[in-house]
């Protein structure tokens, strides 16, 4: 899969800043002054679906956060995608973050799994098994297993992913998208070394979250 050419504003937004713009213009024109409620949706849209570009960290045994957000979870739990226990780190992304997901290591797709579900409030640790979600189980050159799973919050009603089984992935490629609020669940060895606690504000691709 060639990398995502991050053009500042991501694609899957391109179809919702187009209507609210027009919108609001159509405001402008026919209310005027009241106009401004229009303009503060187009503003919010256009933040939400923003898509700056990351640099990557050169640490190999790096595992690096596949979202922006706060880690709501850094826990022992079992890993039903792999059937393992393993060590669970989650982000909590409200709809102010940018909502894009990438890679958070190098390694090779081993199966892509989707579930429909509810949409209870991804905040929750129970959104992990409940709601909606999308998981990647990869396997690394070193041959340790990560699994990464998108999962759709409250608002959210679209998982996007465009990747598949046996596709490889880079450390820091975009590979899908939740729309307005969701989490995402990585799941490492048990061996693994986490580098964030509940509470840490974390950078997608930029943030370490843990080596191994």
């Amino acid at each position: 899969m060639n990398s995502y050419p991050h053009p500042i504003i991501a694609r899957e937004g391109w179809p919702f800043l187009a209507i609210a713009v027009i919108v609001a213009l159509i405001a402008s024109v026919t209310l005027g002054a009241w106009s401004l409620p229009f303009w503060l949706i187009a503003l919010f849209v256009l933040q939400f679906f923003r898509d700056p570009g990351r640099l990557i960290p050169l640490d190999p045994k790096a595992v690096l956060s596949p979202a922006d957000g706060r880690i709501v979870v850094v826990a022992k739990a079992h890993d039903p995608y792999a059937n393992r226990e393993a060590l669970k780190i989650s982000v909590f992304m409200n709809v102010f973050n940018v909502h894009s997901n990438r890679a958070p290591v190098d390694g090779k797709i081993e199966k892509v799994e989707y579930f429909p579900g509810k949409f209870v409030n991804a905040d929750l640790d129970k959104a992990s098994i409940e709601n909606e979600r999308n998981a990647l189980v990869i396997k690394t050159s070193n041959g340790e297993t990560v699994t990464c799973v998108q999962v759709a919050g409250l608002i959210a009603r679209r998982i996007l992913c465009y990747v598949n089984a046996s596709d490889l992935l880079a450390r820091g490629q975009r590979y899908g998208f939740i729309r307005f609020g969701s989490r995402v669940d990585v799941y490492l060895p048990l061996t693994a070394r986490p580098l964030v606690v509940v509470g840490d504000k974390v950078s997608a691709t930029e943030t370490i979250l843990a080596e191994f």
